[in-house]
C-alpha cells in the first residue's frame, strides 16, 4: 500500500488529482468523465477493459487510482460527500490512505472499489456502489427543498 499510497494525495488534493486525470482522459481517450452518475458506467467499462488483456495490477495501478478518484470526486459533487485522510485503522482496512465521508458520517472508499472491479470483474460494479451508496445527501429542487417522491 505505501508505494502506490505515495502517489496520491492527501485529502485536499483529491479534487485537483481528478481533475487532472479527466482532462487527461478526455484529450488521450475522448471519454466523457463528465462527473454524472451515469458517467459511472463509463467506469465499469474502461475497467473491463483494462482487464481483457488479464494484465499485472502493477502495469495499470496509475489507471485505477485515477478512476477511483474520479469516482470519489462523483460522490463528493453528487451526494455530498467530502474527501478526508483516512486514520491507521482505515488505512489498514481499506488500503488507501483517503476516502470519502458521507453527509451521515459514513466513510467509502472509492479508489478500493475501482481496485475490486478490476480484480474480481463485473460483479463489482462501480455505479452500482454509487447507487446503492448509503449516506447520501438528498437530492435538493429549487429554493433548497427536499424533492420527495409522491406515492
Amino acid at each position: 500500500m505505501e508505494e502506490r499510497a505515495a502517489e496520491l494525495p492527501d485529502a485536499k488534493g483529491m479534487q485537483s488529482y481528478a481533475a487532472g486525470f479527466v482532462t487527461e482522459m478526455s484529450e488521450r481517450s475522448r471519454l466523457p468523465l463528465d462527473y454524472t452518475v451515469a458517467s459511472l458506467r463509463l467506469v465499469d467499462l474502461v475497467v473491463d477493459g483494462l482487464r481483457r488483456n488479464r494484465p499485472v495490477r502493477a502495469g495499470v495501478d496509475r489507471v485505477l487510482r485515477g478512476l477511483g478518484a474520479y469516482t470519489g470526486e462523483v460522490m463528493v459533487r453528487r451526494a455530498g460527500a467530502r474527501w478526508v485522510d483516512l486514520d491507521d485503522g482505515q488505512r489498514e482496512m481499506f488500503g488507501q490512505t483517503v476516502g470519502v465521508r458521507m453527509p451521515d458520517g459514513r466513510v467509502w472508499n472509492p479508489l478500493g472499489k475501482v481496485v475490486k472491479r478490476f480484480e474480481d470483474g463485473p460483479g463489482e460494479s462501480v455505479e452500482r456502489f454509487y447507487l446503492l451508496l448509503h449516506g447520501r445527501q438528498p437530492p435538493r429542487a429549487r429554493g433548497g427543498a427536499i424533492q420527495r417522491a409522491a406515492c
